[in-house]
């Protein structure tokens, strides 16, 4: 084993080893169990204004965003052949660390009541999207970091995207379940400033050569990750809505978006690329932009031809980046993209936001009594019943559930849509000056691997043995990978 490779994982060893010493210390000092948790009540003291600690919280919910982080965004990091296997190793470790690191830096802001960290199974919801922010991120500079650079910017990055989520949510009052804003925009923009700062250009041909060479894995984890998303997402964007009404209205208004994002890109891929059909690929990245477009605007009253809308315009938005946008990104900016996280997470991301900002615009009482019966709508705010005996939330409830401050009279339309659109560019500067800071910090001389050894940098954990040829497979070249 060459001794630069013995030397990286060494690195490795040791810094997880005093990262994971520092998170059970800081377990056994700050963390208890929220004994409030089960009866669905949350102490005054505690703010929960944004999170409701496990008020009506549903196990499934959480599974459903947990095997929707560890695994789908675990496959779309692995589809380089000769990076692929490493990939999904690192991407498994670096969820193993994010949660725990989340779970205490967003318990401190949240959660903090007489020298202790109260936590709850919503509180693993919240580290999980925190942990979605990071995989975005390296998807930015995937196979141009070595796995304790990684380590490293995960432990950078939830740091800074816990402060955001903070100001955004708790401070500011903005509405963004989904996380449009504090989930793919800032993950994105944080990963291609990280990537802008470790920028080499000597190595820019080697890694689009290596970029080029997926083989048949490629499709594979595609199609896998792709079935994922479609299953699981709609329980990602409306993990943290305030009651079942809202969920409801989120999950559906991301399946439309979902639907019409992956009829846009068949529509526009044989016009941008020489093909019949969109690879699955195109196919999984135009399920991620019809998704990321809905995150915030999932919970508001979108009607159903308002959110096939988005998901057709972030359907475009998404080939046409890759074939526009990304050249221009690599050789103005400088910014190598290796997943296209700009395209898949960062535009769709901000067309979200806008949408939001445009919702909440007409956020009044008229706009939401759309959707009950016009007989019952009156000037008592006792729920209706429907013909199946349902109850049906009156005008002031329906407003309440999205935005309790424009309801209680707090906050007046106006406001609460400037402090929706004011959220997109504090966010992008936080991520802009996070992700400078970062890649400072992991572009330091003792973090970086021989230049000799930069090919390997995401083979530390796993060995790609040179391409042979398999007579079985028609004379195709084929290469193996073994745990180092």
């Amino acid at each position: 084993m060459p001794e630069h490779t013995a030397a990286s994982r060494l690195r490795l060893s040791g810094l997880c080893f005093l990262l994971q010493i520092l998170n059970i210390l800081l377990f056994a000092v700050f963390a208890r169990y929220s004994p409030e948790s089960s009866p669905s009540h949350c102490p005054p003291q505690l703010d929960c204004s944004q999170r409701n600690q496990d008020s009506g919280f549903q196990q499934p919910r959480f599974w459903d965003v947990h095997i929707q982080v560890l695994l789908s965004f675990g496959l779309l990091v692995a589809f380089l052949s000769r990076y692929g296997p490493g990939s999904a190793a690192i991407s498994i470790l670096i969820v193993a660390f994010t949660i725990q690191w989340a779970v205490l830096l967003q318990g401190f802001f949240y959660f903090f009541l007489n020298g202790k960290i109260y936590l709850g199974a919503q509180s693993m919801v919240s580290a999980d999207f925190c942990t979605a922010a990071v995989l975005i991120s390296t998807g930015a500079v995937l196979g141009r970091v070595n796995p304790v650079q990684m380590l490293l910017l995960a432990l950078l990055e939830v740091t800074v995207c816990t402060l955001n989520e903070y100001i955004l949510l708790s401070l500011m009052g903005v509405r963004d379940s989904g996380r449009s804003l504090t989930v793919h925009t800032f993950g994105a923009y944080f990963g291609l400033m990280v990537s802008r700062v470790l920028y080499q250009p000597h190595k820019d041909k080697r890694k689009r050569e290596e970029q080029q060479d997926m083989g048949h894995q490629l499709d594979v984890f595609a199609v896998v990750g792709t079935i994922y998303l479609w299953i699981f997402w709609p329980s990602f964007t409306s993990a943290t809505t305030v009651l079942d009404n809202a969920e409801n209205w989120a999950a559906l208004n991301t399946y439309f978006s979902l639907v019409a994002s992956t009829v846009a890109t068949f529509i526009l891929s044989p016009v941008l690329y020489e093909e019949s059909t969109p690879r699955m690929v195109q196919i999984q990245d135009a399920t991620l932009a019809g998704m990321a477009v809905m995150g915030m605007a999932g919970e508001m009253l979108v009607t159903p031809f308002g959110a096939l809308i988005a998901g057709f315009l972030a359907g475009l938005i998404s080939p046409l980046g890759f074939r526009f946008f990304t050249p221009v990104l690599h050789s103005r900016l400088k910014i190598q993209d290796t997943c296209g996280v700009h395209n898949i997470h960062g535009l769709p991301g901000i067309l979200g936001a806008l949408l939001g900002t445009l919702l909440t615009l007409l956020a009044t009482a008229d706009t939401y009594g759309d959707s009950t019966p016009s007989e019952a709508i009156t000037q008592s705010h006792e729920p209706v019943r429907t013909s199946s005996q349902k109850p049906v939330p009156s005008l002031a409830c329906r407003l309440e559930l999205v935005f309790p401050l424009i309801a209680q009279g707090s906050r007046t339309i106006t406001d609460q849509a400037l402090i929706q659109l004011s959220a997109l560019p504090l966010t992008l500067l936080l991520a802009a000056l996070g992700g400078c800071l970062t890649g400072a910090v992991l572009k330091t001389k003792v973090l970086r691997s021989p230049p000799d050894a930069q090919y390997l940098e995401n083979t530390v954990l796993w060995e790609v043995a040179e391409e042979r040829c398999d007579p079985r497979a028609g004379g195709k070249e084929l290469g193996i990978s073994t745990l180092v």
